[in-house]
């Protein structure tokens, strides 16, 4: 009898060169399979990822909170061009205003790119939390609440897997949330005001398209500002059902820690807050740049993505699920 071979392919797909091989010896018949290791599942599908955003951004809810954190700018754009159109100076917090107004307020007038900046320091303590609060709280939750978190499990997605996706969907939000302001800052900040070079918070002047560098990156470290919150919003929705009820446990306890963190009885513990580093992105407008309170937030807010992380992959992957 002559050798023969076949070949078996796993209909899964997670079997990569598994064999059977059927050989034969002298007067006897004698099966050998051999049968490569199977592949693990991934803990990441581009495709389910891509679903997911294709979900949240087709949301209203989601759509409406992106118009809402675009308005800002426009808002605060239009009062600074009322209040300076007589030739005077918008009150601020920024250099070379005596008010208690956002960073950067009083330097609009002179360059609309302030306006990016000034917009940032706005939306950063309220409006941009918590629209990543309600993403974030809705992620798991949401999906519970609808009916829909079995199916998705069963599809199957994996827990682990759907719960990376849904934070990776949060974070890619706080990326776009951030960008909206900055774009919709700069936009208006050039139809109503002049630009050119700007003066920096060290009185050291700076080009335009320098500026504009930094702007971006301003707003990239805004972003990365958020994956706290992100984080502390996903371990919330793996407690509850009910996704109205993350969202605004989520957006509660942003406020609660924001006023803890005024608090000076309470400075020892500020520093642990996840809004306490926020406004540090100033210091990329100093020359040269504070780097200190900027590594303290980058560093604060990958230990709460980790703690936070970490508590909601352990209660979703135990949780029992029964919608």
């Amino acid at each position: 009898m002559s050798q023969a071979e076949t070949t078996r392919t796993d209909t899964g797909g997670t079997d990569t060169g598994g064999t059977e091989t059927i050989g034969t010896e002298t007067g006897d018949t004698e099966t050998v399979r051999t049968q490569a290791p199977r592949t693990p599942n991934p803990l990441w599908t581009l495709g389910l990822f891509r679903s997911e955003l294709v979900i949240t951004f087709r949301r209203w809810r989601t759509l409406a909170l992106l118009a809402v954190l675009a308005a800002v700018p426009i808002v605060v754009g239009i009062a600074v061009k009322i209040e300076t159109s007589d030739g005077s100076s918008a009150v601020g917090g920024g250099p070379g205003g005596g008010g208690a107004g956002p960073a950067f307020i009083s330097q609009i007038s002179n360059n609309g790119l302030f306006l990016v900046f000034t917009a940032l320091a706005a939306t950063l303590p309220f409006f941009l939390p918590m629209a990543i609060g309600v993403i974030a709280g809705d992620a798991i939750a949401g999906e519970s609440n609808a009916g829909t978190l079995r199916y998705l499990l069963v599809a199957p997605a994996g827990r682990t897997r759907l719960l990376l996706t849904k934070y990776a969907t949060t974070l890619t939000f706080c990326l776009v949330a951030t960008l909206v302001v900055a774009i919709s800052a700069l936009t208006v900040g050039a139809f109503l005001f002049p630009l050119g070079d700007l003066m920096t918070i060290s009185g050291t002047s700076i080009s335009f398209t320098e500026g504009l560098g930094r702007a971006l990156l301003i707003a990239l470290v805004v972003a990365a500002s958020l994956i706290g919150v992100a984080a502390l919003g996903l371990f919330i929705s793996t407690l509850t059902s009910s996704g109205i009820a993350a969202m605004a446990t989520t957006v509660g306890l942003l406020i609660t820690i924001q006023i803890l963190d005024q608090i000076p009885q309470l400075h020892a513990l500020q520093p642990y807050f996840f809004s306490h580093y926020w406004l540090s992105f100033a210091d990329l407008m100093r020359e040269p740049v504070y780097w200190d309170d900027l590594v303290k937030n980058l560093g604060i807010q990958a230990l709460y993505a980790a703690v936070f992380g970490s508590a909601a992959w352990a209660r979703f992957t135990t949780k029992d699920i029964t919608a």
